[in-house]
């Protein structure tokens, strides 16, 4: 499995070569809660250009918090069965299908910790879609069928030295308290890293980001 070191500007590079003229691809990018899938999803989105790129988090899958409440799963939002799998499957078959169509994805609420349908746009003429979450590789449930449709997936580390921190400090800024932030990132966001990182080896690309 190739592992590199690498710049955003050399991981852009990377992107830019996946795109091909008339078509569409969808690049993954998995790890860890709190790895900095997302803000390394920005950044390339950013750097292409809203020409050429454009971000669907996996993010907007979380089952609702209503739902979860339901079914005895709120203390461990985050975790492989509080999202829908084969509801972000069917929308990258989509995305994958419709070059030349707008697609609406959701996106996810952090304030109030409930996706939002339908307020992602994906033009018709976008050649990349980078999706970025923790269960791209999961190699059960729904997700493979999620897997299937990306061209690439690459999985970011981070040392769990710098991942914590920045995760307990995600919790508190959407209103958890300090203590309450800590035990979630250590108990419910350690459970599924733990899941996740056993992933790794199936992702095409495994990346240590410099900058």
């Amino acid at each position: 499995m190739p592992r590199i070191s690498a710049t955003t500007a050399e991981l852009t590079a990377r992107a830019r070569a996946m795109i091909t003229p008339g078509a569409r691809r969808l690049l993954g990018i998995a790890g860890a809660p709190g790895a900095g899938k997302s803000t390394l999803a920005d950044r390339l989105a950013s750097a292409l250009g809203p020409r050429l790129a454009t971000v669907v988090p996996m993010d907007g899958f979380h089952l609702r918090h209503s739902e979860l409440v339901q079914l005895g799963r709120a203390q461990r939002k985050g975790a492989p069965d509080t999202f829908d799998p084969h509801g972000f499957a069917a929308l990258l078959r989509d995305i994958r299908a419709g070059a030349g169509t707008v697609v609406r994805a959701p996106a996810f609420d952090r304030v109030h910790d409930d996706p939002v349908d339908g307020a992602i746009l994906v033009d018709r003429d976008i050649p990349l879609v980078i999706t970025e979450g923790n269960y791209l590789l999961l190699p059960d449930g729904g997700w493979p069928a999620a897997r299937r449709q990306l061209d690439q997936v690459w999985f970011l580390e981070l040392p769990d030295s710098d991942r914590l921190p920045r995760l307990i400090e995600r919790h508190q800024r959407f209103g958890k308290a300090a203590d309450a932030a800590r035990l979630w990132a250590t108990s419910s966001d350690q459970a599924n890293a733990d899941l996740v990182l056993d992933t790794r080896e199936r992702a095409d690309l495994i990346v240590t980001l410099l900058d």
